[in-house]
């Protein structure tokens, strides 16, 4: 047995949302920050592990598809402000310290 095809379909999401967020800021952060985020994001939402991204929303209605879509923004804005909030702090840029 393989669980190769199987995934969180909020990774997907989260991970398109933090690209839009980040290009609409006009933000660069590097690849660790953005892990980060995206680990905080994903922690503050319910798991849905499918194996093809079709099967969950072709069974979700409209309004759970924008509930979905609410969540991961606040969810991924909540992040960002958590993570920047750390990483803009004094002691934490590696380059000046």
């Amino acid at each position: 047995m393989s669980f190769e095809n199987v995934h969180n379909y909020y990774e997907t999401l989260v991970l398109e949302e933090i690209q839009q967020a980040l290009r609409s800021e006009k933000r660069k952060l590097d690849s660790a920050a953005i892990e980060d985020i995206g680990c905080v994001a994903l922690n503050q939402l319910p798991p849905r592990y499918v194996r093809h991204d079709v099967d969950l929303i072709f069974y979700l209605t409209p309004e759970e598809r924008r509930q979905m879509g609410n969540a991961v923004q606040d969810a991924v804005a909540q992040a960002i402000a958590l993570v920047t909030a750390h990483t803009d702090s004094p002691g934490n840029n590696p380059a000046t310290t």
